[in-house]
């Protein structure tokens, strides 16, 4: 392959994960996993998975869960939906699974998280508390984000 060739394959490869992550992005709330992901462009499981890491930093699983668990955090921060009924407007359907990650990412549980929330974001436009609350890889938590 020449160099030229390389590259074009080089990004084509970028265009399909970009498909991915907007895909992510767009169906968060959908049942959504890694070998129906890479179908949708092509590719094995696993090579979807190595390639998005090198790309984003993170597998399409973890970049998935931080999309629920952002949407999650939103929905917590209204205050009108139980933690049960935000776990499965996200996507997820194991509230165990959903629990374990929500800490990893934001540091406490979901329903701790919906608690303080309520007089933290008080008066905060939507748009500034969606970004001052943006979850953040809890690595003390020893959260790897694999799957």
């Amino acid at each position: 392959m020449t160099g030229k060739a390389t590259e074009q394959q080089r990004l084509q490869d970028l265009a399909r994960l970009r498909r991915v992550k907007d895909r992510i992005d767009r169906e968060y709330a959908q049942p959504l996993d890694v070998e129906a992901l890479a179908r949708g462009v092509h590719m094995s499981a696993g090579h979807l998975s190595r390639e998005f890491k090198a790309a984003y930093g993170e597998s399409p699983y973890a970049y998935l869960m931080t999309r629920r668990i952002e949407r999650a955090m939103s929905l917590l921060r209204r205050g009108d939906l139980s933690v049960t009924d935000v776990c499965f407007e996200v996507g997820c359907s194991s509230l165990g699974t959903f629990s374990t990650r929500f800490t990893e990412l934001v540091g406490m549980p979901p329903s701790a998280y919906q608690r303080q929330s309520a007089d933290e974001t008080d008066g905060i436009p939507s748009c500034t508390a969606k970004q001052v609350t943006r979850p953040i890889r809890n690595r003390e938590a020893g959260g790897s984000g694999a799957a």
